[in-house]
């Protein structure tokens, strides 16, 4: 297992250097120019809530969208399902649902899914001769489903893999990939109190739209046969991340109350990069609330920003134990991240750890 985790290691190292190398500092110049970028949005609401600050100490399915490597902290078997009201007024919501399981004799790994939905309504079908409509609606399809493995290789250090089928598009035209995450997460401490953590998200080949949408039939000048043309889609590139994060857990007495204050800083390969901050507080385990905030540069002035997201976050978490000896619980979760423009995103979401 430590050769896995060496490799793990090796890899982000080779692939951090890389994308440093092209994203020192932000990459402004090349704003706009990646696709799927649905890719960055998060769906989950504990970790929105803090912002996506908590890299270094997140655990369970939710790990899977910021860093795998917390998957690993999975307790038993925990199921996770979140609706979100993304950029409210837009009508755009998004479905997620995610599971996560312990494997092993000794318990040190673990093993998720997850599933993202897109619901963009129905879009009236226009066209030249009917630029109102009338002529139906159509779906755009958008989803993604990740597989993720996570190791414990001791109790200071976890590492994990999660690999990403990408599939959008609208009816007669569409594009797949793949995208690879791979993360770290070390804990130290007497109370293993203190976190960093390490994550290389969305990395994989190039995606290019394609189908029958593209296709265009027409007759040459003086010819009295039909041609097919296909009109070709310029292919682009995946909205590469790295994430370098750390945590810290205030013990604020022997139980019942923790505080735990997380930043992360975000290199992205295709925009400015950010800075997130966030905290939870917990009350017996029973009740969480949180708060983030994000900086990008440019996000405080007009026409610079390249992000409707910076800014702050809040959440709230109410757990409840159930069974025999209260060791499985049932949650609500709850977060809201403010926008520019529209009316801010709202995350509800429950989950069930038995």
């Amino acid at each position: 297992m430590m050769n896995i985790f060496k490799l793990i290691t090796t890899g982000i190292i080779i692939a951090s250097g890389l994308l440093f190398t092209n994203v020192y500092a932000g990459n402004p110049a090349r704003i706009g120019e990646e696709g799927a970028t649905e890719l960055l949005i998060n769906s989950w609401a504990r970790s929105s809530g803090m912002a996506d600050a908590n890299i270094a100490s997140l655990s369970g399915v939710e790990s899977m969208m910021l860093n795998v490597a917390g998957l690993a902290e999975t307790k038993k078997t925990e199921f996770v399902f979140s609706r979100t009201n993304w950029l409210t007024g837009s009508g755009i919501y998004i479905n997620s649902f995610g599971f996560s399981q312990k494997l092993g004799k000794d318990n040190n790994s673990a093993f998720g899914v997850s599933v993202t939905s897109f619901d963009f309504g129905s879009i009236p079908i226009t066209t030249a001769n009917q630029p109102e409509g009338g002529a139906g609606t159509f779906n755009i399809q958008m989803i993604n489903i990740a597989v993720g493995y996570s190791h414990q290789f001791s109790d200071a250090i976890n590492g994990g893999v999660l690999v990403r089928a990408i599939d959008e598009g609208v009816p007669s035209v569409s594009a797949e990939g793949v995208a690879l995450d791979a993360g770290v997460q070390y804990n130290t401490g007497a109370q293993r109190q203190i976190h960093f953590g390490v994550s290389l998200k969305n990395v994989g080949p190039t995606m290019t739209f394609g189908g029958d949408g593209l296709t265009l039939e027409g007759t040459p000048q003086g010819g009295a046969y039909v041609l097919s043309l296909q009109s070709r889609s310029a292919p682009y590139e995946l909205p590469s991340q790295l994430r370098l994060g750390g945590a810290y857990d205030f013990h604020l007495d022997s139980t019942n109350q923790m505080l735990t204050i997380a930043a992360t800083f975000v290199s992205n390969a295709f925009d400015n990069d950010q800075f997130t901050i966030g905290a939870e507080y917990s009350y017996h385990t029973y009740l969480m609330l949180r708060a983030g905030y994000m900086y990008q540069a440019g996000m405080y002035t007009a026409g610079a920003a390249s992000t409707v997201m910076a800014g702050p976050a809040a959440g709230v978490s109410v757990d409840i134990p159930f069974g025999k000896d209260k060791s499985k619980r049932f949650a609500i979760d709850y977060s809201y991240r403010v926008s520019a423009p529209f009316a801010g995103t709202h995350t509800f979401g429950a989950r069930m750890n038995l």
